[in-house]
């Protein structure tokens, strides 16, 4: 007789958790003319950016694939930060982007693109009111506050690729969250908590503004990019502070997201400061 282990059994016997339907996102998502090519899921694994960084390199992976983890064991966000969730609490994805006739110059855009297109994809999905924090966190209200429900994660892939992965918390509990600041779908009053077309009306989203944008040549005020992106981002308005590479930090008001996707800030001394990357830090409410 086998021995009982009980890390293997709550994995299966959550149901608020169920699995993802592979077949069924398949049947959704790839079609003859449209930009996924291939959905593939995993029960486990390290990171889906850098199983898709490795396939690519290797040329087994084209545009449009989409990989799809249960569960990360070494998630990454900004700055090489540590992700990690229970399994099956959220979507944990990465997805391969061939933007060839994008100048590379605007591939910068990709992660806050990708930002617009998670949150109005949860939006109509979840029903959840969500916001941006510059340049790719994803922000939900729980309790009146401000919480970290996701991010997102853009790596240059050889030549022509980018892999773009995103971390959703949709099932996370109180007594699940990794830091207090963080917070989840369901923790924000989500009207559904189903995975499978969560995730289906992201990527959906997620092909429609790579379209737009590509379209207009990678041009983020002619796509809409732009325009979009500020409306809903919860960083324009407020004082912050942004830490900068080399141990600089700088104070003052985040006035605009400028063409080249960098946030500019109107400092003290009265001088408008370009912040292309960065750690931010908002010091006081919207």
């Amino acid at each position: 007789m086998t021995p009982h282990n009980a890390s293997d059994d709550s994995r299966w016997s959550d149901l608020d958790r169920p699995p993802l339907n592979a077949a069924a996102l398949r049947r959704g998502l790839v079609r003859e003319g449209g930009l996924w090519s291939r959905v593939e899921l995993v029960q486990r694994t390290g990171s889906t950016n850098s199983d898709l960084v490795e396939r690519a390199a290797a040329g087994t992976a084209g545009e449009g694939a989409v990989l799809v983890a249960e569960e990360q064991t070494a998630g990454r966000g900004r700055l090489d930060r540590q992700w990690s969730a229970p399994p099956r609490s959220g979507l944990f994805f990465s997805v391969l982007l061939r933007p060839t006739e994008v100048p590379i110059a605007r591939w910068g855009w990709l992660p806050l693109l990708t930002g617009v297109a998670v949150a109005t994809g949860l939006s109509r999905a979840a029903g959840v009111d969500t916001a941006l924090k510059w340049p790719n966190d994803l922000l939900v209200k729980v309790g009146g506050e401000e919480r970290k429900a996701g991010g997102i994660l853009a790596e240059r892939a050889g030549e022509g690729g980018v892999v773009v992965g995103v971390g959703i918390n949709v099932t996370l509990r109180a007594g699940e969250l990794p830091v207090p600041q963080a917070g989840s779908l369901v923790l924000a009053g989500a009207v559904s908590t189903d995975r499978d077309p969560l995730l289906r009306a992201v990527l959906r989203s997620l092909e429609d503004w790579y379209g737009r944008w590509r379209a207009a040549g990678g041009d983020p005020a002619a796509s809409g990019l732009q325009e979009t992106y500020a409306a809903g981002c919860a960083t324009l308005g407020r004082e912050v502070r942004a830490e900068l590479p080399g141990e600089r930090s700088i104070v003052g008001e985040a006035v605009a997201v400028d063409g080249d996707g960098r946030l500019v800030i109107a400092t003290r001394e009265g001088v408008q400061e370009p912040v292309g990357a960065g750690d931010i830090v908002h010091l006081r409410p919207a």
